[in-house]
């Protein structure tokens, strides 16, 4: 295994997170205590000091009384400071585990709490090396774990390109200026061709042995159910390597096979090693805040199904392989799109755009729809607001990016 000492001088400086633990005083003493505990015990591994096990035993108290706090109330509303902590005290619980030894069992228990450390808490930006100690761990833990031999999964082929129907303006590669003045300040969506030519993922990942590789142990969100607007929709932790195998393997049997998505999710948070495969156009430096360009991934089977919704977000949808069949209506046009009432689903239309019942939806007969077909290597801009329905027409991974 990797020297924990090299390791250990991945983890963060009490100075680069001091402003994070200030809000909690308890969390700020079990936090600088261990960083100091683990720097002496890395390099002499005398693990018979109280102080070692104090600090081994209030680290794991810490990590579960965060994990109570996050569960207790509606996510969106746990103060972010709570959730870097959490991931704070996660990365500490893994070196005490792996100090303690580092069996197949226990590695797989230090790989879980990394997935937790990423899904439930916030490590974005978290302090310098903090991406740096995620890809070490991630290497580690998927060279102890790596139990992928027995699977071949398929590489994916691109349809054939071809010039499809398309209701919005079409571009090929324009300047930030053009992009901006024509379509931002417009508030108008536009077809981006050939935009993503420079990016490795276009080439890399149709082989999904390549992410089965760098990612199959990690636990993700997975959506059952091709609809998120239908009653038997659901979702459910599992990890990568089963939702590729069950969607994607050549031995899976297609007609008995739920349709899962992995949608809306940060992968790229929880797998940095991903990020090093894309860069975010130049396009989304148009934002008029310093926050942070919001980056989901959307990896699928072909049939998955995005109800006819709305994000209040500018959203550069890019198309990594795979193609979509996507519909478009104008903020304009809301009143006659029947939304849901209900809290979760109230940006998200009653109406199935692909196939439109007007008799039970009849001011549905008001609205103009706009149709295209996005293909690999091409970007959909679509301003706030307007209303969007993706079909994947085979499998497919897009990575959108959010922006205010």
């Amino acid at each position: 295994m990797e020297n924990l000492e090299e390791l250990q001088d991945l983890l963060p400086k009490y100075e680069e997170i001091e402003e994070i633990l200030l809000k909690n005083p308890e969390a700020n003493y079990v936090i600088s205590l261990a960083l100091k505990v683990l720097k002496d015990f890395v390099r002499d591994l005398d693990k018979t000091s109280e102080q070692w096990e104090e600090s081994s035993y209030l680290i794991q108290a810490l990590v579960d009384k965060c994990w109570e706090s996050i569960h207790t109330d509606h996510f969106s509303k746990i103060p972010l400071y709570v959730r870097q902590i959490y991931s704070i005290a996660c990365y500490l619980k893994i070196f005490f585990l792996l100090l303690e030894n580092r069996e197949l069992k226990q590695i797989e228990k230090c790989s879980k709490i990394l997935d937790e450390a990423l899904l439930i808490g916030y490590s974005q930006k978290l302090y310098e090396n903090g991406d740096r100690l995620v890809e070490k761990l991630m290497q580690i833990f998927n060279d102890k774990l790596n139990l992928f031999e027995d699977l071949k999964l398929p590489i994916i082929e691109n349809p054939p390109r071809v010039n499809a129907l398309c209701d919005i303006p079409r571009l090929e590669c324009p300047s930030v200026e053009v992009f901006k003045r024509g379509y931002v300040e417009g508030e108008q969506p536009v077809l981006l061709l050939n935009t993503l030519t420079e990016w490795p993922a276009l080439k890399l990942w149709p082989d999904l042995n390549y992410i089965l590789k760098l990612a199959g142990n990690r636990m993700v969100p997975i959506e059952i159910g091709s609809n998120y607007s239908n009653e038997e929709w659901s979702q459910q932790l599992m990890k990568l390597r089963d939702f590729l195998e069950r969607q994607f393997s050549t031995s899976s049997e297609i007609s008995s096979r739920k349709v899962e998505y992995l949608a809306q999710h940060e992968l790229f948070e929880q797998i940095p090693l991903l990020k090093k495969d894309f860069n975010v156009p130049d396009y989304c430096s148009l934002r008029s805040s310093n926050t942070d360009v919001d980056i989901k991934a959307w990896l699928g089977p072909e049939g998955t199904v995005s109800p006819l919704h709305y994000d209040p977000k500018h959203n550069l949808l890019c198309q990594v392989f795979g193609s979509k069949r996507i519909i478009l209506a104008s903020p304009k046009d809301s009143q006659n799109l029947y939304t849901h009432e209900s809290e979760f689903l109230k940006n998200t239309s009653q109406i199935d755009a692909d196939a439109v019942d007007y008799q039970k939806f009849p001011l549905v007969a008001n609205v103009k729809f706009y149709y295209l077909k996005l293909q690999a290597g091409d970007c959909l801009y679509m301003p706030p607001k307007w209303w969007h329905y993706v079909r994947s027409l085979s499998p497919s991974f897009s990575i959108s990016f959010w922006w205010e």
